[in-house]
């Protein structure tokens, strides 16, 4: 008797608890002074870092030793209605070539920042800080940080590897213009690129509590025939004591960055001068 006693109020507890977490999420503010409520920790769960559109599943031959790690998933098309980006016939050939240069070409591999719309889409969370004023963006790659101002439109001095973005409220919806970005970042790993004429605008739309519609429009007229438009779901994530984890990447790119001081080759091929399988870069 006294063990069922013990199972049932364990069970009980357990309830209990369960109910006091069910009861704490309800809890969370639905609005921040009118406005709905982006505190909180987010993610894409798609391939768009791979590349903006549809793509097969593909090998990565020149990092063969991973075997089946070493692979690009395949993916549907972000872009709003499916398609190819619009591209104009001189920037077509320059996304081409900076396809054949990745990995070591993308400034992704370098650690430099990852700019907009790229850095919403990574394949790590990041974090939006919301309250009364300017929002916060916050995101693990590169620790970068991204002011969205809310009160402030002025033109920004320089370009920058993030831009400058401002923001307003349309509704339910924050939209966010991003200018003043350099052309130095692409846009995922498949080389589409901009130029410094890139103009995104954002639109982060509150389904619920746990879900964002993720919209963005590019317009660079040095690059693209006509503005174009991706979109795609946003996740909040719900794990006990949700955090996120820094990655700074720096030492990481140190042989990429500096490769030519350290005499250090790219293995051309999977297999060395001497025909032994290239596992490593050559010394």
């Amino acid at each position: 008797m006294r063990d069922r006693r013990i199972r049932f109020f364990g069970v009980t507890l357990a309830a209990a608890l369960l109910s006091s977490a069910s009861a704490q999420e309800l809890k969370r503010a639905e609005t921040i002074g009118g406005h709905p409520n982006f505190n909180g920790v987010w993610q894409a769960l798609n391939s768009a870092h791979w590349n903006l559109e549809a793509h097969n599943a593909a090998a990565l031959d020149q990092f063969w030793p991973l075997g089946a790690i070493a692979a690009i998933p395949a993916g549907k098309s972000v872009l709003k209605g499916g398609g190819t980006i619009p591209y104009l016939p001189e920037a077509l050939e320059q996304r081409n070539k900076n396809r054949a240069a990745w990995p070591q070409a993308d400034p992704e591999a370098k650690c430099y920042m990852l700019g907009v719309p790229r850095v919403t889409y990574h394949d790590m969370p990041f974090q939006i800080f919301q309250g009364n004023g300017d929002l916060l963006m916050v995101y693990p790659f590169a620790a970068t940080n991204r002011i969205v101002y809310m009160n402030d439109n002025s033109e920004p001095a320089v370009d920058t590897w993030m831009g400058k973005s401002m923001g307003k409220w349309d509704g339910k919806a924050l939209v966010v213009t991003t200018i003043g970005q350099n052309e130095k970042t692409w846009l995922d790993r498949a080389g589409n690129f901009h130029s410094n004429q890139l103009k995104v605008t954002e639109r982060f739309t509150l389904l619920d509590a746990n879900h964002i519609w993720y919209e963005a429009t590019l317009e660079d007229p040095m690059v693209y025939s006509k503005p174009w438009t991706i979109e795609m779901p946003l996740y909040r994530l719900i794990d006990n004591n949700v955090e996120l984890l820094e990655h700074k990447c720096v030492p990481f790119a140190d042989k990429l960055l500096y490769s030519d001081l350290m005499h250090l080759e790219w293995p051309s091929s999977s297999k060395s001068a001497s025909g032994q399988p290239a596992s490593e870069p050559k010394k």
